[in-house]
């Protein structure tokens, strides 16, 4: 997607910033609550949980009743609107999450079921463990020859350690493959001492206390995570406090009935209350009409609450995209519709308060945001075209589906109609300034890979020559700003020693941080775009989020075990010491910005999968070769 989103602060009288504020905090935030609670009692709920997505229509059909309720009547219609696409939105992320939790916790789970001690493996397969251990290295010899060894010879190198690792994994995945369609119980118990042994077959008899305390982890890892599949439901946001007064009350009267229960009211008390409304969610642009004022500045207004006019305050870089949705409009007025409003630069728009500083009515205290996401192809004819063409055929398949049926009754005839009515408007052009679209070349993927110390790597691969053209560090790619990465660092651990102190007095940790981190991001996806620019890469290949906690633990091992080689005591200790003074990037916002950067530019973004072990400088080379190799 070409998409991204801008900002603008929303100026108007306090008569106007009044009535909105009572609007979005008094009716429509609470209707939001009163349906995200109803979806939690729904007698459905398991069933979404397990199925990680609800109905569509089922936030609509709570909502309808609750039109004609005392608390929430008078609100505009495009209010409702907003509400059911509020919770819509909430929960369909948070059942994604939920199911990504109960699937790591089905995972652990399994594990759980085939961890088991070398005594209980020999016991349930009913042979000796001797036996076991002839099995389980037929086995790792049957899978993969190279890697029957335990560890590779003192004469070989970093390479051939790294490749015994990336053969460990391989021999892993077969493991877990043959377990399950394993048959014999002696089958399974030769799987499982491989698979709990790291795939090789040890020498030395287990540690049995060791091998209680690695089964202990596990456990209570499923246990936490059963907490936060249980304890996660949404709940909406409190304006008023009460909430945290009547746990407050409860907490001071009340006897807790276990060290559970007393945690969650702890967690309640500490939890800093929420004090800004539901923003307002417009999903159609035609719900925002702009226009000029008498001093000729610009200025918004919208439906459901038309009387109240805001001006635009926004920066000077970002102007010129709010002058265009008024010309985008005024160009549909002149032509008296002829033009389709799907072809229009503004996609989409959010409406919410920012906090702000002093103290009076939180109408004047706050500040009125209006978030525009706009798609940055529309922004050229070029763009534009591209973008009619892909709608055209779309709407002409719908056209081609509806017909082929046949007879079709009054209602599917009207809609045929209305679907050559927009065809028609598409097909009419907007006068769009000229500007040639980002042609790469396909062979040429700029890889980039995530590390705990450098956060990004990034490596320039022409596939066709089989060669890296250029590779950047973290230090190329700030250049003079690299300070600025350090800087950031220390605020980090600045923050989590107060947190700490905090949290040792039960007193609230929720402490706010510079934006320094986001400004960082942007600098580095501002390099990084250039880069790929440069060079004319047709894609820019990242790594899968989901993969980053996988990629940091498997850097902070390889660190330990190279600091305290063959100790394993020391490694766990120099692991834990590391990851204390080492603070995580937020990986996320990085990737976004770089997506961002992207998209304005036309540079197409591919996600793969980054080794766990390597330089980074051989991760990124690798990331951008399985990038091109999966297009190929």
């Amino acid at each position: 997607m070409s998409q991204i989103t801008i900002q603008c602060r929303l100026v108007a009288d306090a008569a106007t910033r009044q009535a909105l504020w009572s609007l979005m905090a008094e009716s429509n935030t609470p209707l939001i609550n009163e349906i995200l609670e109803q979806m939690s009692q729904h007698s459905d709920f398991e069933i979404w949980r397990q199925r990680g997505k609800h109905p569509t229509a089922v936030v609509s059909q709570l909502c309808q009743p609750l039109k004609t309720d005392a608390r929430f009547t008078g609100q505009p219609a495009r209010l409702y609107t907003s509400a059911i696409h509020m919770a819509d939105y909430i929960y369909k992320s948070w059942l994604k999450i939920q199911q990504h939790l109960q699937r790591r916790v089905d995972g652990k789970l399994r594990w759980l079921e085939m961890l088991k001690s070398d005594e209980a493996l020999a016991q349930e397969s009913g042979v000796e463990l001797a036996n076991l251990r002839d099995r389980a290295a037929a086995l790792l010899t049957q899978l993969q020859p190279a890697a029957s060894s335990d560890k590779p010879a003192q004469n070989q190198g970093e390479k051939s350690k790294k490749k015994a690792n990336l053969s460990d994994r391989s021999v892993a995945s077969q493991l877990f493959d043959r377990y399950k369609d394993a048959k014999s119980v002696f089958e399974r118990c030769a799987i499982a001492f491989l698979l709990k042994n790291g795939c090789k077959v040890p020498q030395q008899e287990e540690d049995s206390q060791k091998f209680v305390q690695r089964r202990r982890k596990v456990e209570i890892q499923v246990q936490r995570l059963q907490e936060q599949i249980d304890g996660r439901i949404p709940h909406g946001r409190d304006l008023t406090g009460q909430n945290w007064l009547d746990t407050l009350e409860t907490a001071t009267q009340t006897v807790p009935r276990d060290n559970a229960e007393a945690k969650r009211w702890q967690d309640r008390l500490l939890t800093k209350p929420s004090v800004l409304p539901f923003p307002l969610i417009f999903e159609t642009n035609e719900d925002l009409v702009w226009e000029k004022n008498v001093k000729g500045r610009l200025c918004v207004h919208f439906n459901g609450f038309s009387d109240h006019t805001f001006v635009i305050y926004c920066d000077q870089r970002q102007l010129s995209w709010f002058q265009r949705f008024l010309e985008d409009q005024e160009t549909k007025r002149a032509s008296k519709n002829q033009h389709s409003s799907g072809l229009f630069t503004l996609r989409s728009a959010r409406l919410g308060w920012q906090e702000g500083e002093g103290k009076g009515d939180p109408w004047d205290v706050y500040r009125l945001t209006l978030y525009c996401t706009i798609d940055t192809r529309l922004w050229t004819a070029e763009g534009t075209e591209q973008v009619r063409q892909e709608k055209a055929a779309d709407v002409t398949k719908k056209i081609t589906q509806m017909e082929s049926k046949g007879d079709l009754l009054a209602t599917q005839q009207a809609y045929v109609k209305r679907l050559n009515s927009t065809l028609t408007r598409i097909n009419t052009p907007f006068d769009r300034p000229s500007k040639p679209l980002y042609k790469g070349l396909s062979h040429v993927v700029v890889g980039l890979s995530l590390g705990l110390e450098k956060p990004a790597t990034i490596v320039v691969w022409d596939a066709q020559a089989n060669q890296v053209l250029a590779q950047y560090g973290i230090r190329q790619l700030l250049g003079e700003n690299y300070r600025l990465l350090n800087r950031r660092r220390s605020e980090q651990q600045k923050t989590a020693h107060q947190r700490h102190k905090a949290q040792k007095r039960s007193a609230p940790n929720q402490f706010g941080e510079s934006e320094l981190g986001q400004y960082v991001d942007r600098l580095l996806a501002q390099a990084i775009v250039a880069i790929a620019k440069t060079y004319r890469a047709g894609s820019l290949a990242l790594p899968k989020l989901g993969d980053v906690r996988a990629i940091v633990e498997a850097e902070i091992k390889a660190r330990a075990e190279q600091k305290s080689p063959g100790y394993l005591e020391g490694q766990q200790k120099y692991a834990k010491q590391y990851r204390a003074s080492v603070h995580r990037w937020s990986y996320g916002r990085l990737l976004e910005s770089i997506r961002s950067q992207a998209n304005k530019l036309g540079i197409a973004v591919e996600e793969v999968k980054q080794p766990l072990v390597g330089r980074l400088e051989e991760k990124a080379r690798a990331i951008a070769i399985a990038a091109y190799q999966a297009r190929a």
